[in-house]
């Protein structure tokens, strides 16, 4: 059966490469989530990659406690291009092609984003990790992704998380919160749930842009989403 998407754009939290760490990198995290991209590489989807830089600064927080906040951001998109290198390290450990494209140019560790360029990459099969955010303070790599998969004409967005799928309420925190299936763009925003933000949810409304938001931890579900199975949270019009 072919798969259901022939080009995605997995956005990854920083926090996902976490594992069960307080703060950095975890190699077999790293490593887990490189296989579950070969898997689905070995089908023939062509995949881009936008991760976050929680797990090592996180800009928002910065400004919060006083710092300026453009600075803050410019120093979060640092911790993505880190975030960005070791996965691309992971990638090429499991024999994956990987190219790190850069919002933030930085030759002697990645090229600077050109999206003709990241296209070429991606048909010729090599994954296309998309570091340093959009270059610009105030978006978050939300937008960031919902960006990219625009510009790369992406099928999907698959929002990889540590639940499975969107919740009415934190479900760790909360034994009533009950998943939603499918849910409409204006639902998330109406509802206030944080899946990802306002920006970016726009985004994707305005371009029709489905985003499958679904447990990253569960290995094998990465490949279930391309088979088309009914994983996690579908958001669309």
């Amino acid at each position: 059966m072919p798969p259901a998407y022939r080009r995605i754009l997995l956005k990854l939290s920083g926090e996902a490469l976490m594992g069960e760490q307080q703060f950095g990198i975890d190699p077999d995290v790293a490593t887990q989530i490189a296989k579950d991209i070969r898997e689905i590489q070995q089908l023939g989807v062509q995949t881009g990659v936008v991760i976050g830089g929680g797990n090592i600064f996180r800009g928002l927080a910065a400004s919060a406690r006083g710092m300026d906040r453009a600075t803050a951001d410019y120093m979060g998109m640092l911790a993505t291009v880190i975030n960005a290198l070791a996965l691309q390290d992971a990638l090429e450990h499991v024999g994956v092609t990987t190219r790190v494209a850069t919002a933030i140019e930085m030759r002697a560790v990645a090229e600077p984003f050109i999206r003709r360029r990241a296209v070429r990459h991606l048909e010729k099969g090599r994954v296309v990790v998309f570091a340093a955010g959009t270059g610009n303070p105030y978006f978050t790599t939300d937008t960031a992704a919902a960006l990219r998969a625009m510009e790369m004409k992406a099928d999907v967005i698959l929002k990889g998380t540590k639940v499975d799928g969107i919740y009415t309420a934190d479900p760790m925190l909360d034994p009533t919160a009950t998943k939603y299936d499918e849910l409409s763009y204006l639902n998330v925003l109406e509802r206030g749930l944080t899946v990802m933000d306002a920006t970016a949810i726009s985004l994707c409304m305005d371009n029709k842009l489905p985003i499958v938001v679904f447990n990253l931890r569960t290995a094998g579900n990465l490949r279930r989403v391309i088979d088309g199975e009914k994983v996690g949270t579908l958001v669309t019009a």
